[in-house]
């Protein structure tokens, strides 16, 4: 019997094939644009867990200055530069942390035979591999005598190894920084483009004793990257960084801090929720449009029902139920309402890879999202369907017989 009444609903359906595909068309927009928002919303969020993740695990970053603050505003610019010892005694005093590794930088160019490129040249030390979990992908890492003594040595990311050697291993050559010659050790495994609009493998590493004589000029430290031991509360490790900086930088009772303490898995947090918040609204505003299929979908179920008055009246008339005509005219609905979610599935994972090649996140398709929106438009089916499937089924079969 059910299967029967399938067949009538798929019959009268391709009677007016293009009038039935117009009326389903907002569903098979709403479940389309829903699915692709969806999709490309988890995808972006997966690219940000991914991006905050090669910052580092565990990871905590301290700069001079409170957060936010401009130039010239009290704990901004002209707050007291962080120091050597200041990373030292981090990670010597606070239990939790695993390395805290000095970092400045500036951008330079880097000259080798008949090439140049202009990148980011960082003095630092081997704890800052162990903060930003980076591997040597050939070659070796600072020796301590190096370190020490500010020998003019570095380490090269894939980015410049492309620019200035292409194909060719750098290891052993000798690079120029302004009037300093370098001799490259090792390179950096590759880490690839962030979506926070760097690339994370566009750097030259160098001893920082080295970096500051020769380069800066000055013994600064611009930021200190921490790493905590997996496991450990980076909450709890960033308080205690906290007092021991007030307590080394003599800030008393009462005054602001003139430095900050980021944690990168409150900033992975915050993205990862604007990102959730976005592809809701956006998703929710592309819902709109299954109500609009619904109503769509109402509407020409109404005008079937007129159109097709005497048959009602005959079908009454020989012995059908209400029950009867109200399901062959549900299901009707239904059958509409289902085509247009299977349409819209394969137009929003279409569009969703079209999305996700063009912003370059992932392509990561939520099954559970897909059912649910295919049980969604099938619900349409149902809620807007009933109304002129009722109205069928209460005809009088007189007087659907004497309508012309």
């Amino acid at each position: 019997m059910l299967w029967e009444t399938v067949r009538l609903a798929f019959g009268a359906i391709m009677r007016n094939a293009l009038r039935s595909f117009l009326t389903v068309l907002g569903v098979i927009i709403g479940v389309g644009a829903v699915i692709a928002m969806v999709t490309v919303g988890q995808g972006s969020t997966s690219q940000v867990e991914s991006d905050v993740s090669k910052l580092g695990t565990n990871l905590l970053m301290i700069r001079p200055g409170q957060a936010g603050q401009g130039p010239g505003s009290p704990g901004g610019a002209y707050a007291q530069s962080l120091t050597l010892k200041d990373a030292d005694a981090i990670e010597e005093q606070i239990y939790s942390v695993r390395a805290a590794a000095p970092s400045t930088a500036r951008s330079m160019t880097a000259v080798f035979g008949n090439e140049n490129y202009t990148t980011s040249v960082a003095g630092t030390d081997n704890r800052f591999l162990i903060a930003r979990d980076w591997q040597i992908s050939d070659g070796r890492q600072f020796y301590e005598s190096e370190l020490r003594s500010g020998a003019a040595s570095c380490i090269l990311g894939a980015t410049v190894v492309k620019e200035l050697f292409g194909n060719y291993n750098p290891v052993g050559e000798t690079i120029r920084l302004k009037q300093i010659s370098c001799r490259v050790i090792g390179t950096l495994e590759a880490k690839g483009a962030s979506s926070f609009g760097s690339d994370e493998d566009d750097r030259i590493l160098m001893p920082v004793r080295a970096f500051q004589r020769r380069i800066a000029g000055n013994q600064d430290v611009s930021i200190i990257f921490v790493a905590v031991h997996s496991g450990a509360s980076t909450e709890k490790a960033k308080g205690e960084i906290e007092r021991l900086m007030r307590e080394r930088r003599r800030i008393a009772p009462g005054e602001d801090d003139d430095f900050s303490v980021m944690d990168m898995k409150q900033i992975s947090s915050m993205l990862t929720g604007i990102s959730t918040v976005l592809t809701g609204l956006l998703s929710a505003v592309a819902a709109v449009s299954l109500l609009v299929g619904g109503i769509g979908i109402m509407n020409i179920m109404l005008v079937s029902v007129t159109e097709r008055t005497r048959e009602i009246g005959i079908r009454l008339a020989i012995g059908a139920t209400e029950r009867q005509v109200l399901v062959q005219f549900l299901v009707e609905a239904i059958v509409l309402s289902l085509i247009g979610g299977f349409l819209g599935i394969l137009l929003g994972l279409g569009l969703a890879l079209i999305g996700a090649r063009w912003l370059s996140v992932p392509f990561q398709p939520d099954p559970s999202i897909i059912a649910l929106a295919f049980l969604f438009s099938a619900l349409v089916g149902i809620l807007f369907g009933f109304f002129p499937a009722r109205r069928a089924a209460r005809m009088d079969p007189i007087e659907a017989l004497r309508y012309q």
